[in-house]
């Protein structure tokens, strides 16, 4: 018990710290904003690429106006998809210009306008017969998609930083009295707002005189893309894991303080299956992040289902026989609250092996079964977290994803059963013991025939 109690004191102030900095509160609420879209996507992208044949080829041969179905609804994928980064940039900048104290929409404009400064405006395109490929001027899909969402989280850091610089100094535009409010901010972010693209430029030109030639490839190559390398393994995902669900028993919602460093680059991996599914490739990510949503956990941190079904089947004791029955149908969405906080699993001494590693038998044995090609790796298509097991497994990898899901969570059913046995006992005796001293109470009560 000593030890627990000096791991808790050393874990709360870390979380707490984590779960308060601005920049990682920033990061994670900016990336909320481009849930709705990508979710959308991903189900006009789930209608495209259907894991049926038949209706793949109906889709692709069927035109409407002269252009197939498959490359119409492929529009609405590239509007979120590929145009992700943009939509991450202003939620990102927006919310830290919010914790900065500045006009939010035009910090996040700034940030915008600053990223666009720094990338490079062009399209490599080889003409047919051409040795030689050649620029054309146009915003590159590969930069406004996930490929250029670090370098983006940089510019809108940087950027508010800059301009909150200016406001701080008092080099603003002031409009009398009278002028309607929104106007008033408008010119008062003329000069921050100059200063900061000023700079942009400056730092667009230094990168000229690099063998990068641009901010966005020294970026990806030096930062993103060794980032990526080392998550897209399962050694990363499981440490990942163990930190948030010891976050967990603790009572702090784990997943959400290592989501804000980790999400961003399993969506990076996700991209990169997207686009390779599109393009007919092989997909290269195991790790992204359908498998951190679909296959990690099931019900919730701590695959918590498979304790949910556990108890309902084998338990006796009237607390876990009611609890599990109000929190199976949550659970099976993913909501699993109710039996974290009322079991309850925090600091739950009895739970706490299978609560942790679980998961983490989830990750080792999913790698392992797609990285050796019997579950195909998942699709990139993102879903909603609370999509079913089964149904999930099903619409990423196929039947073969939905009869896996099904295994590991009866997998999950057995290591769980021992402990929660274990704790059935314990309930057991608790309710027994209650039930008797009520019995002796009322023996021992006054009645009103006895007076």
């Amino acid at each position: 018990m000593k030890f627990m109690n000096k791991l808790e004191d050393k874990l709360m102030p870390l979380a707490s710290a984590l779960g308060s900095n601005k920049y990682l509160v920033s990061v994670r609420d900016g990336f909320l904003v481009t849930m709705p879209l990508l979710i959308i996507g991903s189900f006009f992208m789930l209608i495209n690429y259907f894991p049926i044949q038949p209706w793949i080829d109906l889709l692709s041969e069927t035109t409407i106006a002269g252009i197939s179905i498959s490359a119409l609804l492929s529009t609405a994928t590239t509007a979120t998809f590929s145009l992700f980064a943009i939509f991450a940039v202003m939620g990102i900048a927006y919310h830290f210009s919010r914790h900065m104290e500045i006009t939010p929409i035009h910090g996040a404009a700034v940030a915008l306008v600053s990223w666009f400064m720094l990338m490079p405006m062009y399209t490599l395109y080889l003409p047919e017969g051409a040795a030689e490929a050649v620029r054309v001027s146009s915003i590159p899909f590969d930069w406004v998609g996930t490929k250029g969402i670090f370098i983006g989280i940089v510019c809108a850091f940087s950027s508010i930083h800059l301009y909150k610089f200016i406001v701080n100094k008092g080099w603003v535009i002031k409009m009398p009295e009278g002028v309607p409010p929104t106007v008033g901010r408008s010119f008062a972010s003329l000069i921050p707002a100059a200063f900061v693209m000023v700079v942009f430029v400056l730092i667009n030109l230094l990168f000229r005189f690099t063998p990068w030639e641009n901010a966005f490839d020294f970026v990806f190559r030096f930062l993103q893309l060794p980032l990526q390398n080392v998550s897209n393994s399962m050694g990363a995902m499981v440490l990942i894991y163990l930190f948030a669900h010891i976050l967990w028993f603790f009572g702090i919602h784990g997943t959400n303080i290592t989501d804000t460093v980790f999400r961003p680059i399993l969506i990076a991996l996700s991209g990169e299956n997207l686009e390779a599914l599109q393009s007919g490739l092989k997909m290269p990510n195991i790790i992204n992040q359908q498998f951190q949503d679909l296959f990690a956990t099931y019900g919730g941190g701590g695959s918590t289902l498979s304790l949910l079904i556990a108890a309902l089947l084998f338990c006796k004791s009237k607390r876990l026989k009611d609890l599990s029955k109000l929190s199976i149908f949550p659970g099976i969405f993913g909501i699993n609250e109710p039996v974290i906080f009322g079991l309850p699993i925090v600091l739950n001494v009895t739970l706490l092996l299978p609560f942790i590693f679980v998961p983490m038998i989830n990750i080792i044995i999913t790698y392992i079964v797609m990285a050796i090609g019997l579950v195909p790796i998942c699709n990139g298509v993102i879903m909603p977290w609370t999509t079913p097991p089964i149904i999930s497994g099903f619409l990423s990898s196929g039947w073969r994803g939905a009869v896996f899901q099904f295994i590991m969570v009866t997998l999950g059913v057995f290591l769980y059963l021992p402990f929660v046995r274990s704790l059935d006992k314990q309930y057991l005796k608790e309710e027994s013991e209650t039930i008797n001293k009520g019995n002796e109470e009322d023996l021992g009560a006054l009645s009103f025939d006895d007076i």
